[in-house]
């Protein structure tokens, strides 16, 4: 099923951001380390540069972590029923549902996760101090998905110094080998930030000293509901509880410190600024794993719930049967009428006798660069930091139709534009539904400062 709708449904502008990674391979990008680029590079050469092809690890991935956390389960409390239960909870999450059917750098980053756990409780269950070499493994790996996974190799740290009976592995090699694999793992993305004026660093570290006291009640509000909505109702009221009630036993100080950690990083952050609703999607397989042992009665009815929902939203998202407003339906946003908006910039292409098309915003380039002829731009700073071909001196004096959000359409910067005037509106919609408005604008190219990409098309 999930593959079915990875395939079906329509990419979002953020996949085709990152598909464009995949066609321009670097060790580091702006916004992420590089796994998600390679991962979609896997599967668009196994399936294809369609949907199911940049989407085609994420089902697979989540059919293997499953298996992972069942054996993670029995390893760590000598119970696999354990284990299946909480695979059965991770995958009834929307986080899960709508994560697997997507590809986003939290995709590869809850596997590598995942099998980090898995290797924990083989660690706990046969004593063998050779899987801290997976361990080790699955750490650097996650480390070049996303920068959360930080949080993992210090979670694992804490335990070692918090449990007197584990504290003997600080005197074995095991876990000085893991930390050093982690290291090499991570060392090319190091070392593309170096080249590249730590930018990525900067980008992700620059958010961690922000504090809004006035506003901290709104940002840990919305962080709270975030995840309730995306556990799911029953799923995450069991979450809730098993946060309470960790085990002294060295598995349940080993999930207490993969659980609290994260959460204390994301409520800390939430004092200054807004804690995207995915963030604490590290949290979720030790969560599973956590509320496997609670409330028995409840976990078929909260599973059952929450696939239920994940079906709604895969239906919706695929097929889109219903006009709903987006307060009622998360695919509007994301997914809805970039078809039919790619149709009309093409023709308002048509009608100026335009050259290329242009668009100020990262994601909407890549989108219409999948889904429009000719000449597709990207007009943005980030795009000198890619291996892409710099338009510049292409566009001098040819005329373009630039796409701007409606939203952020404040006075148009004319330091790339010798000419520019507006010559339409258009709305993204899905059945009457407005998910986004746009300007266009008539534009005459000069040569300019801000770095113009070349937005590659599907072979």
């Amino acid at each position: 099923m999930r593959l079915a709708v990875a395939g079906s449904a329509p990419l979002s502008a953020d996949e085709a951001y990152y598909w464009v990674w995949s066609r321009a391979l670097a060790p580091g990008y702006l916004d992420h380390p590089p796994m998600v680029a390679l991962w979609i590079w896997a599967g668009t050469a196994l399936a294809g540069d369609g949907a199911l092809g940049v989407r085609l690890l994420g089902p697979l991935s989540a059919l293997l972590g499953a298996g992972l956390l069942v054996q993670a389960g029995q390893d760590m409390f000598g119970d696999r029923r354990r284990g299946l239960v909480a695979a059965l909870l991770l995958n009834a999450t929307l986080l899960l549902g709508i994560g697997t059917v997507t590809m986003t750098p939290d995709t590869p980053l809850i596997f590598f996760w995942t099998l980090a756990l898995f290797g924990l409780g083989r660690l706990l269950a046969s004593g063998d101090g050779g899987w801290w070499l997976l361990i080790g493994v699955a750490c650097g790996l996650a480390l070049d998905s996303k920068y959360t996974a930080a949080l993992l190799p210090v979670g694992i740290l804490i335990w070692l110094i918090w449990l007197p009976a584990m504290r003997v592995w600080l005197r074995r090699p095991g876990p000085w080998l893991a930390a050093l694999l982690a290291l090499l793992l991570f060392v090319p993305v190091i070392a593309w930030n170096a080249g590249h004026d730590w930018a990525s660093f900067a980008k992700q570290g620059g958010r961690t000293g922000d504090f809004q006291i006035t506003r901290a009640a709104q940002f840990l509000g919305e962080l709270l509901l975030g995840q309730f909505g995306l556990a799911t109702p029953v799923i995450a009221v069991l979450f809730a509880i098993a946060m309470g009630r960790m085990p002294p036993d060295p598995a349940g100080r080993l999930l207490a410190c993969l659980i609290w950690l994260p959460a204390a990083v994301f409520v800390q952050h939430g004092f200054g600024d807004r804690v995207q609703a995915n963030w604490p999607a590290i949290m979720f397989p030790a969560l599973a794993l956590a509320a496997s042992g609670i409330a028995p009665r409840w976990h078929i009815p909260g599973a059952a719930l929450g696939i239920g929902l994940c079906a709604l939203v895969w239906v919706q998202a695929a097929i889109a049967p219903l006009a709903l407003p987006m307060r009622a339906d998360p695919t509007l946003l994301r997914l809805g009428g970039w078809q039919a908006l790619a149709a009309a910039v093409d023709a308002a292409r048509g009608r100026e006798a335009a050259d290329f098309v242009v668009s100020d915003n990262y994601g909407h380039a890549a989108l219409l660069g999948r889904l429009l002829p000719g000449v597709v731009l990207g007009l943005e700073p980030r795009w000198a930091l890619f291996d892409l071909a710099d338009a510049r001196a292409g566009i001098v004096g040819k005329t373009g139709v630039l796409l701007r959000s409606a939203r952020r359409d404040d006075r148009l910067d004319m330091a790339d534009w010798s000419e520019a005037r507006e010559i339409g509106r258009l709305d993204r919609e899905r059945h009457g539904m407005v998910a986004e408005s746009f300007v266009l604008y008539r534009v005459v190219g000069r040569a300019g400062a801000t770095p113009i990409a070349e937005m590659p098309h599907p072979r």
